[in-house]
C-alpha cells in the first residue's frame, strides 16, 4: 500500500464498511481524493439503511448498536453525539400459538411446552451430552450438541432452513458458532433459576445482551450523517452506479468501469481501491481474470435474498418485542418487527403501529417475483393467521427488496474463501471489506473494523482486515488504536 497523501482512493459501496473506510482516509489526511460508487441509487448503509415511506421509517433487518469493542462505540457516539435512545431489547419465539422466551429460559419453556414435552426435551439433552457428534460440521450438529435435537427441531430447525432456504445439515457449523455463541441449554437454565450476577471483567455475550443503543430515526441516521460528512470534507459519493469491472495490470488495479441508473458506462481511474461490494461480484469482475481455481471458487459462493413488507396498523401495543422469530411452518414468514418498539420516533402517528415482515427468498424466485400488491397481501394474511392483528386494522404498506443480504456458509465457503483470500492478498493496492466483501456474517461493527484497517493501510499500516474477528477485535492483539500504524 502507498504511503504517500498525494493518492486517489476509489471506494465501491456505500454501507457502513465503505461508508467507514472513506470517512477514515479522509479524517486522517490520507488521501488527496475519495470517491464513493454506490449502486443504489437513493439509500446509503447498504442493509443497515433506513428506508422512508410517507413519514414511516423503518430499518431493513433490525440494527442494534452494541459492540465490546470501545473504538467502534465511541465512533458512534462521536457521530451522533446526541441522537442515541437506550431500547430495552425483547425478542421471543413465535411456536404454535405460544411466545416463548429466547434467549430460553426453563420455565418459559416448561410451561410454554408442558411437561411431557419438555421431559423429553431434557432427556434428549442429556442423551447430546453424554453421545455428541463429532466432528462437528453442520450448524444441525452444532446446535444438536448443545441443546438436544428436539429443541433443535423445535426452536432452531423451522427457523433456520427459512432463513437460508436450505436444509440445516447443509449449513456450516461456523455459522453457528458466530451467531449463537455462548449459549447452551445448561448455562440457559442455570441463569433462569438462579439471578448472575455480573463479574468484573467478565464477557458479553451479545445473543444475551438485554439493553442497547440506537438512533432514534434508525440506523440509516447514522449513514446519512457519516455520508454528509464525507461530502463536507471534500469525499465524492456517486449514486446509482454499478461497477461491473475491475481493471488490473499484473498485480496492481487501475480503475473500475460502473454502469449507472441511466445505463451510462463510466471508468474511473485511482491509486487503491476498497471493494465492499459482494466477493463473489468482485473476482469474477476482474479483468484480465485471475486463474480458473479462483473463478469456480468466486461462483460457489451463494447468497441469501431478503425483503420487508411494511404494514401500517391502526392498534397500538401489539406486543412488547423488538422482533418475533416465526417458527410456525405454516407460514412463509420468517421474523417480525416492531418498529414502535424499537424508536417512537420512526412511527409519526399516534395509535399506529408500523410493522417489518421479513421474508427470506432467492433473488427471481416465486416469493422475490411477486409484486408488492400480492407481497402487501401475503403480509396482512399471514400476520392475521397467527394471531397478532386485525385483518381489517390494515391500512396501509410497502415492500423493500435487498439482494445478497446475507453470505451463505455452505459446505465449501471456507475453503473458497481462502483460495480468493490469498488471490486477493498478492493484490498491491485492492482491499475488500465488510460483510458481503468479505463473505463473512457478521455484525455490523465486524464491518466498521474491517474498514478502519483498511484505511490504516493506505498509510503504511501491516494490519490485515481478514484478522478481525467476530468481535470487531484484532486477533494479534486485541483492540486497535486507532493510531496504530503497524502491528
Amino acid at each position: 500500500m502507498s504511503n504517500t497523501q498525494n493518492i486517489s482512493v476509489i471506494i465501491v459501496g456505500a454501507g457502513p464498511s465503505g461508508l467507514v473506510a472513506a470517512a477514515a482516509v479522509l479524517e486522517d489526511k490520507t488521501a488527496a481524493a475519495v470517491t464513493i460508487l454506490e449502486k443504489d441509487p437513493t439509500y446509503v448503509g447498504g442493509i443497515a439503511r433506513t428506508v422512508e415511506y410517507r413519514g414511516f421509517r423503518f430499518d431493513i433487518g433490525g440494527h442494534r448498536f452494541f459492540s465490546k469493542s470501545q473504538q467502534i462505540t465511541a465512533w458512534w457516539k462521536d457521530r451522533l453525539p446526541k441522537d442515541f435512545i437506550e431500547v430495552g431489547r425483547l425478542s421471543r419465539i413465535f411456536y404454535k400459538g405460544i411466545f416463548f422466551d429466547y434467549p430460553l429460559k426453563a420455565f418459559n419453556a416448561l410451561f410454554g411446552l408442558g411437561v411431557w414435552s419438555s421431559t423429553l426435551c431434557v432427556l434428549s439433552y442429556v442423551k447430546s451430552r453424554m453421545a455428541p457428534i463429532s466432528p462437528e460440521k453442520s450448524f444441525q450438529d452444532w446446535v444438536t450438541n448443545r441443546f438436544g435435537r428436539r429443541l433443535f427441531q423445535i426452536f432452531f430447525k423451522t427457523y433456520t432452513e427459512k432463513v437460508w432456504g436450505m436444509p440445516c445439515y447443509q449449513i456450516s457449523a461456523d455459522w453457528a458458532a458466530q451467531r449463537i455463541k455462548g449459549l447452551s441449554l445448561l448455562n440457559a437454565i442455570i441463569h433462569a433459576i438462579i439471578p448472575q450476577k455480573k463479574k468484573p471483567g467478565a464477557k458479553v455475550v451479545k445473543t444475551l445482551i438485554d439493553k442497547f443503543q440506537y438512533p432514534k430515526l434508525g440506523p440509516g441516521q447514522m449513514w446519512e450523517k457519516t455520508r454528509d460528512d464525507i461530502v463536507r470534507e471534500g469525499g465524492e459519493i456517486h449514486m446509482g452506479e454499478n461497477v461491473v469491472k475491475i481493471t488490473r495490470e499484473g498485480n496492481r488495479a487501475i480503475s473500475v468501469t460502473s454502469i449507472n441508473s441511466q445505463g451510462m458506462e463510466r471508468t474511473f481511474a485511482a491509486d487503491e481501491f476498497i471493494v465492499s461490494m459482494p466477493l463473489r461480484e468482485t473476482i469474477l469482475a476482474v479483468e484480465p481474470p485471475f486463474p480458473a481455481d479462483i473463478l469456480q471458487a468466486a461462483r460457489n459462493l451463494q447468497y441469501r435474498d431478503f425483503l420487508t413488507v411494511a404494514l401500517m396498523v391502526k392498534q397500538d401495543k401489539l406486543f412488547p418485542d423488538n422482533w418475533i422469530y416465526v417458527h410456525d411452518p405454516s407460514v412463509k414468514l420468517g421474523r417480525i418487527q416492531n418498529f414502535n418498539n424499537w424508536s417512537p420516533f420512526l412511527v409519526p402517528t399516534p395509535n399506529v403501529t408500523c410493522l417489518g415482515l421479513e421474508y427470506f427468498c432467492f433473488e427471481g424466485d416465486e416469493l422475490w417475483a411477486m409484486s408488492d400488491a400480492d407481497l402487501i397481501e401475503l403480509g396482512k394474511r399471514e400476520v392475521c393467521q397467527l394471531g397478532l392483528v386485525k385483518s381489517d386494522s390494515v391500512f396501509d404498506g410497502c415492500v423493500v427488496r435487498m439482494p445478497k443480504s446475507y453470505p451463505i456458509y455452505g459446505p465449501t465457503y471456507q475453503k473458497d474463501v481462502e483460495s480468493i483470500r490469498q488471490q486477493i492478498s498478492e493484490m498491491e493496492n485492492l482491499q475488500v471489506v465488510g460483510r458481503n466483501g468479505m463473505h463473512k456474517y457478521n455484525n455490523m461493527d465486524h464491518s466498521m473494523m474491517t474498514a478502519l484497517v483498511a484505511a490504516q493501510r493506505l498509510s503504511g499500516s501491516t494490519l490485515d482486515p481478514w484478522k478481525v474477528n467476530t468481535d470487531a477485535e484484532y486477533h494479534e492483539q486485541g483492540e486497535i488504536d486507532a493510531n496504530t500504524k503497524g502491528e
